[in-house]
């Protein structure tokens, strides 16, 4: 199933997205609390303002260096365990919002990256049993200050202003992540290509590993890291980040006085 999150100037609804991505058929309710249910509504997916499918409740855990060939190109080798740090959910916006570039920096970085949403409580999770709680899948951009990651040693502000964390454009429930194509464009051109098959640690051991440290909780995302090919971005130029088998997040970058 395609999970969307949306509104018609109303309240946000849920529902779920047709196999060619134009119709939304409304469903009573949060799906990640509430059984599937069909109001009986439709939409067109044209007629909609998509918004980030979930707002994690709790919190996003963003994975750094998962990829050898980006550890390489930000000056070093991947570590052993995998790198968790933690973003605020206020970072969290959908499809077509601006990712707002703050004064505080002058080296502002596209990351894309496949996105685990958590649809279970949990901890201490083996990796056999990771599929249980696993709600579905989505496109990130894990937008990074460069120069302050740089000079604060540590991640928190470079990765968490506000809207720093675009989500989109649904979820997908039902997918095999072994080896997903993944696409960054920035204005049209591809900076980044890879593949989730060249993940040092791939799904299923990083929701294990981050469960032995955090009660995971539904809602909850993962952004399971970035391959090679990041790189800078200017106010007025546009990222989209495309995963096989999910679709197509973009987001307008600018910057406000």
């Amino acid at each position: 199933m395609r999970i969307a999150r949306y509104t018609t100037d109303e309240d946000p609804t849920f529902g779920l997205v047709d196999g060619a991505g134009e119709k939304i058929a409304e469903l009573a309710g949060d799906p990640l609390f509430t059984p599937i249910s069909l109001t009986g509504n439709t939409v067109r997916v044209d007629e909609v303002r998509l918004l980030a499918p979930v707002i994690p409740r709790s919190k996003v855990i963003g994975i750094g260096k998962n990829y050898a060939e980006h550890a390489r190109e930000m000056g070093g080798e991947a570590p052993a365990e995998p790198l968790m740090f933690l973003i605020p959910n206020t970072a969290v916006v959908g499809p077509d919002d601006p990712v707002v570039m703050p004064p505080q920096s002058s080296n502002v970085h596209y990351e894309g990256e496949l996105a685990v949403v958590i649809g279970r409580m949990c901890k201490d999770l083996p990796v056999e049993r990771v599929k249980d709680v696993i709600f579905g899948y989505t496109c990130a951009d894990d937008v990074t200050a460069r120069d302050l990651q740089r000079s604060d040693g540590q991640w928190s502000r470079a990765k968490g202003f506000d809207t720093f964390c675009p989500l989109g454009p649904w979820i997908e429930t039902d997918l095999d992540t072994s080896g997903l194509s993944l696409v960054t464009r920035r204005d049209g051109e591809v900076v980044q290509d890879g593949t989730t098959a060249d993940m040092i640690h791939d799904v299923a051991a990083l929701i294990s590993h981050a469960s032995h440290a955090f009660t995971l909780l539904p809602g909850d995302v993962i952004l399971t890291g970035t391959p090679a090919g990041v790189g800078p971005v200017e106010a007025g130029q546009r990222v989209e980040v495309e995963i096989e088998g999910i679709g197509t997040l973009g987001n307008p970058f600018v910057r406000r006085d």
